[in-house]
């Protein structure tokens, strides 16, 4: 079997041409925001309050690696940190003005730049992909 037949490198060749589309896209919009910073901040907004483990749980990143993520977008103003009305010594995020202001303006960017990823594949070809990655990715 050839590395071009094997899952593993065909996922790391379309992880690649992904994170480039999304780069010039955003790049070429204005924004300094990575992909896992705009995963981070969709968890925060459909989930306002949430802590920094539960952002991680949500877009399957690992601990300690969303802390500096948290810290790049609050560093770009984009979101804040609160103390827990629960829990005093757990911190809660939100957006910011900012942060909900670029994220209603990224999200379109991001939705168009699916067709760059996916363009080669028809609309049921898409279906289908979609369908199976999810299937691929689901813990079992």
């Amino acid at each position: 079997m050839q590395a071009l037949d094997m899952a593993g490198h065909l996922i790391r060749r379309l992880h690649q041409h992904s994170t480039q589309v999304y780069a010039a896209h955003t790049r070429e919009a204005g924004f300094d925001i990575t992909s896992v910073q705009f995963a981070a901040l969709d968890a925060i907004r459909v989930n306002p309050g949430i802590d920094q483990a539960g952002v991680a749980a949500l877009i399957a990143y690992d601990r300690p690696t969303i802390g500096e993520v948290i810290n790049r977008l609050v560093t770009k103003g984009l979101v804040e940190r609160a103390i827990s009305d629960t829990d005093r010594r757990a911190r809660v995020l939100r957006l910011t003005p900012e942060g909900e202001a670029a994220f209603e303006r990224l999200l379109p960017i991001v939705r168009n730049l699916q067709e760059a990823i996916l363009g080669n594949l028809t609309r049921d070809e898409r279906t289908d992909f979609l369908a199976l990655v999810k299937a691929a990715i689901r813990e079992r």
